[in-house]
């Protein structure tokens, strides 16, 4: 059966939402040769994924997660797809931790870079925060602190079965996709960063069919998967009952377009340096709003605001009076000890 739905797809053929499960299935499972998961993840990255199959995928994977002891009432995720290959330091890094400084409980979703420079992992480690965590401790530092670090591997274990295959290609894949669509603790409220305005609509469909309660998707002028500071955003407003996408320029929301020349960085430890410049109020005013405008979606995608204005004023002045900073130096006064992988 397995055989004759890569067949079809090699001819061009798409899966249902029950055959999309039932196939991630086995490949979660290791019951495929790694040849048949490198043919999977390039015919897909070229054929592209149809919205039954990402639900379809989502929920084997989702099922297959370690399951998480705490469920707080409008936790955010800010897991975006990365590998848009632009070199930007890591935005929703930044972002959760503006959020957590504000008692927004976060369950921040990521893994190492394997298809971009700088992962949220990486980038996590170059802070002096700890990653590798129990299922238990991520539990207590989400109610202690309101934010907790889901390092994918140890959510996923089944993604074992495919991690060399993935890094041996090196691209952007469908397990790109899946990281945002599969929070091991179940948010229901996302701020998802996506690479086109085709999959940001996509995205939206996926969310509302997977249970959100209310997410925004983004997706920023070049590619970016983020909300731009030097062009157009892209938004699709997903909440329960409703699907509304919307373009915001710089300027509509109080910002000064700029480039993207002072937020690119080559290294995990360039990222976290620019981050630490960013909540001290240091940085280039490009990083500091760029920061500052995905926060303040996320605070509206979290229904903690009632509009995207209000959120970016909320998040701006969340960094101008140091508190940012001040809980970024708190959570690296509380490492565990814990080994890192």
């Amino acid at each position: 059966m397995i055989k004759a739905m890569l067949h079809r797809c090699l001819d061009n053929g798409t899966l249902s939402e029950q055959e999309a499960e039932l196939l991630m299935g086995e490949i979660m499972h290791g019951r495929l040769a790694d040849s048949q998961i490198a043919s999977f993840m390039t015919l897909l990255r070229f054929r592209g994924e149809t919205t039954d199959e990402l639900v379809g995928f989502a929920r084997a994977m989702r099922g297959m997660a370690e399951p998480f002891p705490v469920q707080l009432e409008r936790t955010i995720d800010t897991c975006g797809t990365g590998g848009d290959g632009l070199g930007t330091f890591n935005i929703s890094t930044a972002t959760a931790i503006v959020l957590g400084s504000m008692n927004i409980p976060v369950t921040k979703h990521g893994n190492r870079s394997v298809s971009s420079k700088t992962g949220s992992a990486d980038v996590f480690e170059a802070l002096h925060i700890d990653i590798q965590t129990s299922v238990t401790e991520a539990a207590t530092m989400l109610t202690e602190q309101s934010l907790c670090f889901m390092f994918a591997p140890l959510y996923h274990p089944s993604m074992k079965h495919v991690m060399k295959t993935r890094k041996e290609l090196g691209f952007r894949s469908i397990f790109n996709l899946l990281g945002p669509l599969t929070n091991p603790a179940g948010a229901k409220h996302q701020l998802v960063g996506v690479n086109s305005r085709a999959t940001a609509d996509q995205f939206g469909h996926v969310l509302q069919r997977l249970g959100t309660t209310h997410s925004v998707i983004v997706s920023g002028a070049d590619g970016l998967d983020e909300c731009a500071i030097h062009g157009e955003t892209y938004l699709v407003d997903v909440k329960e009952d409703t699907i509304d996408a919307i373009t915001i320029k710089p300027e509509d929301v109080g910002f000064t377009c700029g480039s993207l020349a002072s937020i690119r960085v080559q290294t995990p430890a360039e990222s976290a340096a620019l981050i630490h410049q960013v909540l001290l109020n240091e940085a280039p005013q490009e990083a500091i709003d760029i920061v500052a405008f995905n926060a303040g979606v996320a605070l509206y995608a979290g229904d903690y605001v009632s509009s995207i204005h209000v959120g970016i004023e909320e998040a701006k002045r969340t960094i101008a009076n140091g508190q940012s900073q001040l809980y970024l130096t708190s959570l690296q006064s509380k490492k565990r000890g814990i080994k890192h992988a």
